[in-house]
């Protein structure tokens, strides 16, 4: 389990999570093309205007690469009232801001059962695009998918030195994350002992790292399902 754990730190420090796609369309940045590592689709989409999106084979991007982009880059809601402007960090106090702050990454966890097979992803909130993915763990809760989807968010936007907002539609996993501990009451057992070693190595993480990253509840009942939902409802 050791080994498990290692992985599990290595992840969060390193912002790893973005990795779960292996090929990587550019439709628009610096030069167009298929890409086979995220580093090597990152030189031409950061700092620029761009349009990508990474898939899991080759077959899928060759195909996404030749369509329209608008078809695999989908805005799945409009997100009313943006407001890009960094004073806009400054102008709204507490949870929840009037206006959806971007650039912004947004953060959700799917739960079959209470407790039940859980995953957790984070993605970027005005495109669509996936960010990181990480489970299925075996019984866990949402909460806990969301204070885990929240923790890797806060590394990987520091990893990647951005200075976006991220959003979470659980008040819970915010809560417990501005206490750097997972108060979860889920019972812990040797089936479930790769999820409660990465908890612990969130929880570590929270206490070893600072962070600026402003943290916002997302509005579901004016904005619609947060962008990175499952769509499972």
């Amino acid at each position: 389990m050791i080994f498990v754990e290692i992985n599990i730190i290595h992840g969060i420090e390193s912002g790893m999570g973005k990795q779960n796609a292996k090929f990587y369309v550019v439709w628009q940045g610096r030069e167009t093309g298929i890409y086979d590592s995220w580093d090597a689709c990152q030189v031409q989409v950061k700092g620029v205007a761009a349009k990508y999106k990474g898939f899991a084979t080759r077959e899928e991007a060759e195909k996404a690469f030749a369509a329209n982009p608008e078809d695999y880059i989908t805005r799945k809601r409009h997100l009313p009232s943006t407001d890009s402007s960094a004073s806009a960090l400054q102008l709204h106090s507490g949870d929840l801001p009037s206006k959806i702050i971007l650039p912004a990454l947004a953060v959700d966890a799917a739960c079959s059962g209470n407790p039940g097979l859980m995953e957790f992803r984070a993605v970027i909130a005005d495109t669509g695009t996936q960010v990181f993915h990480r489970g299925p763990y075996v019984d866990g809760t949402n909460n806990i998918g969301e204070f885990l989807a929240i923790v890797l968010g806060l590394a990987y936007l520091k990893q990647q030195n951005l200075s976006w907002a991220l959003y979470s539609d659980s008040k819970t996993a915010i809560a417990w994350v501005r206490q750097k501990q997972c108060k979860s009451k889920l019972e812990w057992s040797a089936k479930n002992q790769d999820l409660l070693l990465a908890v612990r190595a969130a929880e570590k993480w929270l206490h070893e790292n600072t962070w600026s990253t402003p943290i916002y509840k997302w509005d579901t009942q004016h904005w619609g399902e947060i962008p990175a939902d499952f769509g499972r409802k």
